[in-house]
């Protein structure tokens, strides 16, 4: 499929989610075909419809129905689940999974369409508030830059397309180097940086839309990207292998940052952390369980939440994989025991994070973890089932608080950034950029712990010994939530990590090789676009 090709001007529009504090509203859906420029973009109205249409593709079957979270979630070393779901992405075998091809035509989706919104409201001057108008256009610029930043981290160099076809009519489009692909979605977030709102602007938008403090937190999170990926040379100590021990790797610079100066980088995202931190549009839920409830969606430390609205077209079926309750009778997808014994026995991410008690759809009882039979097994008076091997199941809560979760495709939220990512880019930033941990990393990374009542960071680590801490917290503080496999390719160790698990529990297969540190780019493009002489490699 040609960039883009697919969406020119058809703009198949729903309203984004608007919601969802006391009361949510219906959505509303209102359709434009075939139209051109000069026949739609006449007001105000129009430009929130065509904007809203860049975000309708974060809710399709190319990036977050399934295929987005399928390929980044299910690949890495502390995800397990049942062999028919896991056996394909989870398994290093992308290309056996049906949507394989969706993270390229969804993100190309999602720069077509922007690119169309910046053509064409830029030349709406009349019925159309200023403020609004650069807000939409800021956000066109957002979302394009996350566009690329997925790209960029699945695919390496990828074609830059910033015109629409329309415009720009040529598929024959080379690819560009990883350098130039991250240049322009760092000049796109400092764009939108300066358009658009303060989150709790009255002019910032509905609940789900991206604003300034999102953008500025996106641009610390690519920041750190490019500079943990250029660190020419480091260790980091990762627990996982065979026996949960705890193994040095040294790392590789990922392909195409060479030579970048990583020590200005890893400044940058420190700096740009804090200025997240320090604007006061956030704050951190003290309770791990409250956060992930219906009733805390859009709120808090939530900067960008993926909106569904039960009974509308806005669903998903990540509930249905996640959750222990699942129409296939229990989910699909747990994290490892081994991940399990990373946290210390007091820890609510554990504790108030994981579902110790649950029954199936038909009724069956089951407790987590086995080796815990004394907390869990008799639970007010009720007996629950453990046989010790594939009933070890660690289900996460983060998607259970659902409208129904008897249906398959149902209104969880998936978060796209929390506020407490912004602590622990600036825990790792800081650290790197200061050759070791400063007081204020030490600060930063001990609020998310005191959080999750976890005991303090040791005092005294080196560089590496903080490197390799701040790491392991991220995937104890975002387990499942798409960002352990980014944090092992941005560091260069995915490779050995995996492989030195090779078979993983309910002997889910770990082994990598060279190929899978890149998505095979699709056929279609391939076949379209002559500017592009051959796949990555392996594929």
């Amino acid at each position: 499929m040609r960039p883009g090709k697919k969406y020119l001007w058809i703009l198949s529009v729903s309203i984004l989610m608007l919601s969802m504090s006391s009361c949510k509203k219906q959505l509303e859906e209102k359709p434009y075909s075939f139209l051109s420029p000069e026949n739609f973009y006449k007001n105000e109205s129009d430009a929130k419809t065509a904007i809203n249409g860049v975000y309708s593709a974060l809710y399709s079957w190319d990036l977050y129905l399934q295929p987005m979270w399928n390929l980044t979630i299910l690949d890495d070393d502390h995800v397990s689940g049942v062999d028919w779901f896991l056996g394909t992405s989870g398994a290093g075998n992308p290309q056996g999974y049906w949507g394989v091809d969706g993270p390229w035509v969804g993100c190309y989706s999602i720069i077509a369409r922007a690119s169309t919104v910046l053509e064409n409201v830029t030349k709406i001057n009349e019925n159309i508030d200023p403020d609004i108008k650069t807000r939409i256009l800021g956000e066109a610029h957002f979302l394009r830059a996350w566009a690329y930043f997925q790209l960029v981290q699945l695919y390496g160099g990828v074609p830059i397309r910033l015109q629409s076809l329309s415009v720009d009519p040529n598929t024959n489009v080379p690819r560009s180097s990883v350098k130039e692909v991250y240049q322009v979605i760092i000049n796109e977030l400092k764009l939108a940086e300066t358009m658009l709102f303060p989150a709790g602007h009255a002019k910032a938008g509905e609940p789900g839309r991206v604003t300034q403090g999102l953008a500025k937190g996106m641009l610390a999170k690519v920041y750190l990207t490019m500079a943990s990926g250029s660190v020419p040379a480091a260790n980091v100590t990762v627990r996982g292998g065979t026996d949960n021990g705890f193994y040095t790797y040294a790392k590789s610079v990922v392909a195409g940052l060479e030579g970048l100066d990583s020590k200005t980088y890893f400044e940058l995202a420190r700096d740009k952390a804090l200025e997240v931190i320090n604007s006061g549009q956030y704050t951190l839920f003290t309770s791990w369980k409250t956060m992930w409830s219906k009733a805390a969606h859009n709120t808090q430390e939530h900067m960008w939440e993926l909106q569904s609205l039960s009974g509308t077209t806005f669903v998903n079926n990540i509930h249905n994989y996640f959750s222990a309750l699942s129409t296939f009778g229990r989910g699909a997808v747990w994290f490892t025991n081994n991940h399990y014994m990373d946290y210390e026995d007091p820890d609510k991410r554990v504790l108030d994070g994981v579902a110790h008690n649950y029954a199936t759809n038909t009724g069956t009882r089951y407790y987590y973890p086995s080796w815990q039979a004394a907390l869990y097994q008799t639970v007010g008076g009720l007996t629950y089932n453990n046989n010790g091997t594939t009933d070890n199941r660690a289900y996460v809560i983060k998607y259970a608080d659902v409208t129904d979760p008897t249906v398959a495709n149902s209104d969880a939220y998936f978060p796209m950034m929390r506020y407490a990512e912004m602590f622990l880019i600036y825990a790792e930033a800081a650290n790197e950029a200061n050759g070791s941990p400063t007081t204020e990393a030490y600060t930063y990374l001990n609020t998310i712990r005191t959080r999750a009542a976890a005991s303090a960071a040791p005092a005294g680590l080196s560089q590496e010994q903080f490197r390799s801490f701040v790491l392991a917290e991220r995937a104890r503080e975002f387990v499942l939530e798409g960002i352990r496999r980014y944090d092992l390719m941005r560091w260069g160790i995915y490779l050995q990590v995996m492989n030195k698990i090779s078979a993983g529990q309910n002997n889910i297969s770990k082994v990598r090789s060279l190929r899978n540190l890149l998505l095979p780019i699709p056929q279609s493009e391939l076949n379209s676009n002559q500017a592009i002489t051959g796949n990555n490699p392996g594929w």
